[in-house]
């Protein structure tokens, strides 16, 4: 049997005798083209069985994976780099199973209006990812629709679904330990525990190994609160310039949040790891002033996208169960941690005071 030719943008631009930029700007749903001539190309992509709208032999052989675009292009570059490869992760293990994975970016009006990208309507599919953090809002009118959804590195736990994170909780507990383990007796926690349950699950296993090591949690070297993403080194700066005195060590929810803190205290001409010793999550490759190489737990995001995958195509239908897959990330240790007694340090990490600017 002859195998059938893969329609392409140009089959579809040379079909209606219009610019292949037009086509990809209608089938991307960006501005610039009509909504008349918009309606016509997803028509006759629909007729040609271009991509997404093609109808495969064994039924629908699409997975829309839902992302926030924010998050895709995300002000931090290396950021961002963690994102795309979760992003690309997902669309690697959908396509290595036979399926096609359909990449529908969230835009910031689409997710304050509560409106579904348009690939809800216009085509088939067997399934839907949601992938990184949205408003609880947009979440919910997701998880209302009569489709198979799984939840991928964030959830909310009031809308019960399959579920797919690192193993927060636990890789939190082996990091703190890690420091406990080096000699820290004080140790600081940094994470915005009311925006997500990825930092709150990582605050619970800080918690949990400061139990464990029968160590005294001070409320003044913790900052669990956060307004948002876009004032992290803000929040942070006052949060120190607050602090009489440091403790030996800080656990902070993401790498991100540990290389802001790392470069705050950089200009407060506090060392890392000598005065301070510091310990993230996530394994970012971050470009940092202070030339410090994090400590942290490396989550392992090619097994959770393939477990993503994998779940959502277990569903038979949609589910209502929370079922919850959790991917054990790894230690990574580098130089922002320092044993507590090199160096006589501990003495010196007790006295030292937060210069204020």
């Amino acid at each position: 049997m002859a195998r059938r030719k893969k329609i392409s943008m140009q089959d579809i631009a040379d079909q209606l005798e219009i610019s292949k930029n037009a086509v990809s700007l209608a089938l991307t749903n960006k501005k610039g083209v009509s909504d008349e001539l918009r309606s016509r190309i997803i028509h006759t992509a629909k007729e040609m069985g271009y991509g997404p709208y093609a109808i495969s032999e064994n039924g629908n052989s699409n997975i829309l994976v839902l992302v926030p675009e924010r998050i895709m292009s995300y002000q931090d570059n290396d950021h961002f780099q963690f994102y795309h490869d979760m992003i690309w992760g997902l669309e690697k293990s959908i396509r290595s199973k036979g399926f096609n994975a359909v990449i529908a970016p969230v835009d910031r009006e689409s997710e304050q209006r509560l409106q579904l990208p348009r690939l809800f309507m216009d085509i088939s599919y067997r399934g839907v990812i949601l992938f990184g953090i949205t408003r609880p809002e947009y979440a919910r009118l997701v998880w209302e629709q009569d489709v198979r959804l799984v939840m991928m590195d964030s959830y909310y736990r009031d809308l019960p679904c399959p579920v797919v994170t690192s193993a927060n909780m636990e890789g939190a507990y082996e990091a703190v330990s890690y420091l406990i383990k080096c000699g820290h007796e004080e140790i600081g926690f940094i994470g915005p525990v009311n925006l997500t349950t990825s930092h709150e699950e990582r605050w619970l296993g800080y918690w949990k190994a400061m139990q464990s090591g029968r160590l005294k949690i001070r409320a003044e070297h913790c900052l669990t609160s956060s307004e948002g993403y876009d004032d992290t080194a803000e929040e942070i700066s006052s949060f120190l310039s607050g602090l009489s005195e440091l403790p030996s060590a800080f656990f902070c929810g993401n790498d991100r949040i540990a290389y802001i803190l790392t470069e705050l205290l950089h200009e407060r001409n506090i060392a890392v790891p000598e005065d301070v010793s510091i310990a993230g999550y996530d394994d970012l490759h971050y470009d940092s002033s202070s030339g410090v190489h994090m400590t942290t737990m490396r989550v392992e995001k090619e097994r959770m996208c393939d477990a993503a995958a994998t779940l959502l195509l277990s569903l038979d239908e949609p589910s209502r169960e929370a079922i919850r897959w959790s991917v054990a990330p790894s230690l990574i240790v580098r130089q922002s941690v320092q044993s507590s007694t090199d160096k006589g340090a501990e003495a010196g990490k007790r006295a030292k005071q937060v210069e204020r600017q």
